[in-house]
This record gives C-alpha cells, sequence and structure tokens, in this order.
C-alpha cells in the first residue's frame, strides 16, 4: 500500500516536471526574443537592477516549502541560461577552478557563463579595462580578515565601473592525500590563512606556512606531496584528487567575503543600493572629518571606510568608503560636491544594488 502511494507521488513529480520543462522552454524563447531586440544596441546583457528586481519579485511570491535561497539559487542558473541565449558572457576572477573567487562567478552569474582565470586581482581590472572581459569579480573585504589591499590598490590604476556586488559564504577546508598528523606544511593564501589563524595555532602549531597566489595553487602544492596541507575549497581539492582531512576550519562560522563585480557601464538604481568612493583630502586640520561630515549632513549613511598609501607621496592616504545612496540622487551628488571642497581628489567608483543574500 505504502508503495503504491510513494509511486503516486513519484508519477506527481514527473508531471510535474514536463509542466517544468514546457514553462523554461516558453521563457526561454522569450529571452531569444528579447536578445535579438538587444542586437546592436547599447543595453547590456547583464543589468543588475533587472537582476534585483527578478530576484525580489520571485522571492516575495515564494510561500515554501523551498527556502529563498533555493529559490535564488534556480532563479540565478535561469538567469545565467539566459545571458547565454543573448550573448555568451566572459567573467574574469582571480586564479583557477576551485579558487573562492571562481566559486564566487559561479554562485553569482551561473554556471552557463564563461569564467576566465586570471594570475592577479590587478589582471582582473585589466581584462575588464581592456574589454577582453565583460564582466570581473574581485573580492573586496572579509568579515574575519577585513580589506583586500590589492583590490583597493588597483582603483588607482584602472578605469572600470563597480557595477555590482556579492555576499558569498566562504568555508576553509584543510586537505591533503597523506596522514594529517604527518603535515610539515600548509599553504595557502594570505588571506585565508588570516582567517584560519587561531585554528592553526590550536592545531598544527609547529608546521611550516607557506603563502601562495592562490588557495587552488596551493591544492595543487597538497596533491604533488603527501607531507603538504593545503586550506583552500572541497571544489579545489576535488579539482586536484586531493581528499579533504577537516572541514570548516575557519576561525568564524560565519566568514563572509563581499565581492564587486566590475564593468565599463553604470548600474541604473534600484531604490537599495550603495556607491564606493576613492578619495584624498588636501592637508589641512580636520580635512577628513570634514569630508565625512558633508555625508552625515545628506542624510547618508557610510557603511564602510578604508585607507591606502597612495603610492606618490609618503603619509598620503587615499581613503574608501561606502555610502548608502545611488550616485543619481541629489543627497549623494549634493554631498560628493561638497566634500570636494577638502580634496584634492574624489571619484565615484560606482553606484550598485545592494546585495541582500548571502550566496
Amino acid at each position: 500500500m505504502a508503495e503504491n502511494s510513494l509511486d503516486k507521488l513519484r508519477d506527481q513529480i514527473d508531471e510535474l516536471d514536463i509542466k517544468l520543462m514546457e514553462l523554461l522552454s516558453e521563457r526561454a524563447n522569450v529571452v531569444v526574443q528579447v536578445g535579438k531586440l538587444k542586437q546592436n544596441t547599447e543595453t547590456p546583457i547583464y543589468a543588475p537592477h533587472r537582476e534585483r528586481a527578478v530576484l525580489d519579485r520571485v522571492l516575495a511570491a515564494n510561500n515554501g516549502p523551498l527556502p529563498d535561497k533555493t529559490i535564488e539559487a534556480i532563479y540565478r542558473e535561469l538567469m545565467s541560461g539566459s545571458f547565454h541565449l543573448e550573448k555568451p558572457l566572459a567573467i574574469a576572477h582571480l586564479a583557477p577552478r576551485g579558487s573562492f573567487s571562481h566559486i564566487a562567478a559561479i554562485r553569482h552569474f551561473g554556471s552557463s557563463v564563461d569564467c576566465v582565470g586570471v594570475q592577479s586581482i590587478e589582471q582582473v581590472f585589466r581584462e575588464v579595462a581592456a574589454g577582453h572581459c565583460n564582466y570581473g569579480l574581485v573580492p573586496y573585504e572579509n568579515s574575519t580578515s577585513g580589506s583586500i589591499t590589492d583590490t583597493l590598490d588597483a582603483f588607482r590604476d584602472h578605469e572600470v565601473t563597480i557595477y555590482a556586488e556579492a555576499l558569498i559564504d566562504i568555508r576553509h577546508n584543510l586537505i591533503c592525500n597523506g596522514d594529517p598528523r604527518l603535515i610539515k606544511t600548509i599553504a595557502s593564501k594570505p588571506q585565508v590563512l588570516s582567517q584560519c589563524r587561531k585554528w592553526l595555532s590550536a592545531t598544527y602549531p609547529n608546521v611550516e606556512i607557506v603563502e601562495t597566489s592562490s588557495s587552488a595553487a596551493a591544492a595543487k602544492l597538497a596533491s604533488d606531496n603527501p607531507e603538504v596541507g593545503a586550506i583552500c575549497s572541497k571544489l579545489a581539492g576535488l579539482e586536484h584528487g586531493v581528499d579533504v582531512a577537516n572541514s570548516d576550519v575557519q576561525d568564524r562560522d560565519e566568514n563572509i567575503t563581499r565581492f564587486l563585480i566590475l564593468s565599463k557601464e553604470a548600474a541604473e538604481p534600484t531604490g537599495d543600493d550603495k556607491s564606493t568612493i576613492m578619495f584624498t583630502t588636501i592637508h589641512e586640520p580636520g580635512a577628513l572629518v570634514e569630508v565625512l561630515a558633508t555625508f552625515r549632513d545628506s542624510g547618508i549613511n557610510l557603511s564602510h571606510i578604508d585607507k591606502r598609501p597612495s603610492g606618490r607621496t609618503n603619509w598620503d592616504y587615499t581613503f574608501y568608503i561606502d555610502a548608502d545612496a545611488h550616485h543619481d540622487s541629489i543627497e549623494l551628488k549634493t554631498a560628493v560636491q561638497n566634500a570636494s571642497e577638502y580634496c584634492k581628489t574624489i571619484d565615484v567608483l560606482g553606484s550598485y544594488p545592494r546585495a541582500t543574500q548571502v550566496l
């Protein structure tokens, strides 16, 4: 009796799958028509404001039992397939398959785009600025280890725009092909190692720590030597045929990296946006305070602030802030104009939809 009931439920699922495929094909045919209308126009294939509107609408319609995270993942893959039907997109990111930047690119853009791994964050900027890739994805800050200095510095030298952001849940794993107790060296990218510092000190206080260009490069080292362990993603271990010895070795359970999507285009406002602004102040007492006060006086919240040496003059700094507003708003335009009185340079690097879900 129970078996008959299970068979009936499976039959219902099979029928629903056929209906879903019919609807998906119907949706895809509309996407093809959209692509034809976009031909020979400057309308972007990937539009963050449109992405945000689609996701907000379907999530508002979700009455369960599937969680919002599942629905968003499904629709990101649908949109990824739509990009491919309209025009294949190339996304530049740091390092080879299995790196956290590669994983972030897939989670944000889906699996139907062409992920192009490059050797440095600066090269991601160059690929986008030169038009070799449609978009680039770079890490900006981590909830455990803070800002990514290579990304901050690259904004000074490359003409690109921040087009969108993505919040990615980062899970670190120790991988090795030998006995974990016999590991003599542990390798990974410096930012990854800093996110696992306490775990490393408690578990492997006497091993040699080796910094690599990426966590995926560390996985390659571990694949060649059973006495070498690597901290990386499970995907990187799978790519290089290395076993997972310990999962979730990051110091904080909620370890989130914020990635920025780079473009040569500007994103349209959604009503829930951020702007990233880069500036250097004049050499007068209180100049930085006055700059920040202009945003306060315009009623704009600043959600992030950082600084880096300018690279040109000793003790001269470039500041980076995130303002909770779009550059098209009167409030932000006024704040930037007033702040310029106290700045040698001030540039809005991009305005983009605020990420609301961790992927």
